[in-house]
């Protein structure tokens, strides 16, 4: 019985041996790492029992290097890996794997805690700066949790801050991240992208939103693009402008010294005559027309586009003006 088991391992072997030998230690085009040093299996496929060997120190979190075909296999050959083919692979890509906080989380967990400890309003409203550029951090791909506070101050009259961060850094290990700028509560108000002419109609793309210290920010700033957007300026206004109410009116559909319809309405009777206006109007205004049959100026409101109604309850005036008036 023995010596049939024998015979049939012996066989097994003769089926697999074949089969083993075609697997020969292969370079890979591009390989990507989750520690600080690579193997060699990492760069070499069917690497067998050396795949574990470290020979090159990886890239940065999250950064991508490159290692010459050459270089690996010299690195590799006093390993006795035989037969390293290398096909058509002139350099190998090496990214090392990591994870991503990005600098906005970063930003808003400092806005959170400073709109908590300090009071200063909903953490949307608190603006922050960094007094040097912060970019995303990468940590290992193990690395828990998210940025925690671990030290906070904050001036209130010139608005500095020092934070303390504890980042997460591997799987049990944390690091230090010490930041410190500038915070200020803040609030969205309508300002304008470029100049806009007397009468001009605001549109959306005439609108940015802006903020701006809420200190700063009076009653009458308008705090939503749909605030403006469809109203006409009163006077010419300047691009970053903060926008008022009183800076808008209702956009004019009677322009200064435009032949109009004046319509005469009366019970019973209605009339339509034509006429000069005396003065620009919104709908709904009450502006002065000269009836061009009586030559005379009369009142009246504003109801379309170069439409003035007159009714009998209206006050005329019975002096004759000017044209130009």
């Amino acid at each position: 019985m023995i010596r049939n088991f024998v015979i049939a391992a012996l066989a097994f072997t003769a089926l697999c041996a074949p089969a083993a030998a075609q697997e020969h230690p292969k370079l890979k085009a591009e390989a990507t790492v989750t520690s600080g040093v690579v193997r060699i299996g990492d760069l070499v496929e069917h690497a067998g029992i050396i795949a574990h060997v470290p020979i090159f120190r990886a890239p940065d979190l999250g950064a991508t290097g490159t290692v010459p075909a050459a270089a690996v296999v010299e690195a590799v050959s006093r390993y006795q890996l035989i037969g390293l083919d290398t096909g058509d692979v002139s350099e190998v890509s090496v990214t090392r794997a990591s994870r991503t906080i990005p600098a906005k989380a970063i930003e808003e967990r400092v806005a959170r805690a400073l709109a908590a400890q300090y009071a200063l309003g909903p953490a949307q409203d608190v603006t922050v700066t960094f007094d040097r550029e912060l970019s995303a951090i990468q940590v290992e791909p193990t690395a828990k949790g998210d940025p925690r506070i671990a030290f906070l101050n904050y001036d209130s009259r010139s608005g500095r801050f020092d934070v303390t961060l504890d980042m997460p850094t591997g799987a049990t290990s944390r690091g230090a991240l010490r930041l410190s700028g500038r915070a200020a509560a803040t609030a969205e108000i309508v300002t304008l992208a470029h100049s806009v002419d007397r009468g001009e109609v605001i549109k959306t793309s005439d609108v940015v939103i802006e903020r701006r210290p809420r200190a700063e920010v009076g009653r009458e700033i308008l705090r939503t693009a749909e605030q403006a957007v469809g109203l006409a300026a009163r006077s010419a206004l300047r691009p970053g402008q903060p926008l008022r109410g009183a800076d808008l009116m209702k956009p004019e559909v009677v322009q200064h010294n435009q032949m109009v319809t004046l319509l005469y309405q009366m019970p019973g009777i209605r009339l339509t005559v034509r006429g000069k206006s005396v003065e620009g109007g919104a709908e709904g205004d009450t502006i002065g027309v000269l009836n061009e049959q009586s030559k005379r100026t009369v009142q009246g409101v504003v109801v379309g586009p170069g439409r003035v109604l007159v009714s009998s309850t209206m006050p005329q005036l019975a002096a004759n003006l000017p044209v130009g008036r």
